[in-house]
């Protein structure tokens, strides 16, 4: 996401709230992607956050190379609590990266703030050219078929004591709005908590590709699909899925 006021992201006690907010035992889409991640001797995770999922995949025993990219210094901070990960500020368009890696995944629905055709097209080139021949890309996307954004504002309106130690506590909502364009929804997050006693708001912009967008884009790149399922869990993917999970290979 975009900020238009108090760049959030560069914020080491927004990356505490965030990790808070979406714990480990409920992120879904480590669960399915940390097996992978411990069956590749090297891996890239794009958009990598405050590092959670390199984090766990060192806990549990992997020796390889590791690498989280990530823009947001103050993710990147969180991150660095581990020295035995590559953390590195940037994105692969202008970071220039030895590869080749076995695997580079996307999680987080990362994907989907490769808003412009321009921004898909190279990231997606940019894998391509990071990726081992018999690697992997493994990234998900929301199902605009759902239009999962209608509920966000009753969905993601959560609650969690302040990580800093306050006593207070700290709120997120998260709403969608959908562009006339038809794949793009804007979306407003905001914070209220002690370290924000005004409120913090954050304003971003998501694409919803279907899946035969997705596979266009991957072709275009030199990649393919290898798996693709509708959710986590490995279900297949139908109109009523909530995710597109896609695990692509060089073509």
């Amino acid at each position: 996401m975009t900020n238009d006021s108090h760049a959030p992201f560069a914020d080491p006690h927004y990356a505490a709230c965030y990790d808070a907010f979406f714990p480990w035992k409920e992120r879904e889409d480590f669960h399915f992607y940390l097996p992978r991640v411990m069956a590749a001797g090297s891996v890239l995770d794009l958009g990598c956050g405050t590092g959670m999922l390199l984090h766990h995949a060192r806990e549990a025993g992997h020796t390889g190379r590791l690498v989280g990219l990530d823009p947001a210094e103050g993710m990147l901070a969180r991150a660095r609590r581990r020295a035995d990960v590559e953390w590195i500020r940037g994105d692969l368009r202008s970071v220039s990266l030895d590869g080749p890696f076995d695997l580079v995944v996307m999680a987080g629905h990362a994907f989907q703030e490769l808003v412009t055709d321009e921004e898909l097209r190279d990231t997606l080139a940019a894998v391509r050219a990071v990726l081992a021949e018999d690697g992997a890309f493994g990234f998900e996307t929301r199902n605009p078929a759902v239009r999962g954004w209608e509920n966000w504002g009753l969905e993601y309106g959560l609650a969690i004591q302040d990580p800093a130690g306050s006593g207070g506590v700290v709120r997120m909502t998260i709403e969608g709005r959908p562009e006339a364009r038809g794949d793009v929804v804007h979306t407003t997050t905001r914070m209220t908590g002690p370290a924000w006693p005004g409120g913090l708001v954050t304003r971003g912009t998501l694409r919803f590709l279907d899946a035969a967008g997705l596979d266009a884009a991957l072709a275009e790149a030199g990649l393919e699909v290898a798996e693709r399922y509708g959710d986590f869990d490995g279900s297949p993917l139908t109109p009523a899925s909530h995710e597109i999970v896609t695990i692509a290979r060089p073509a």
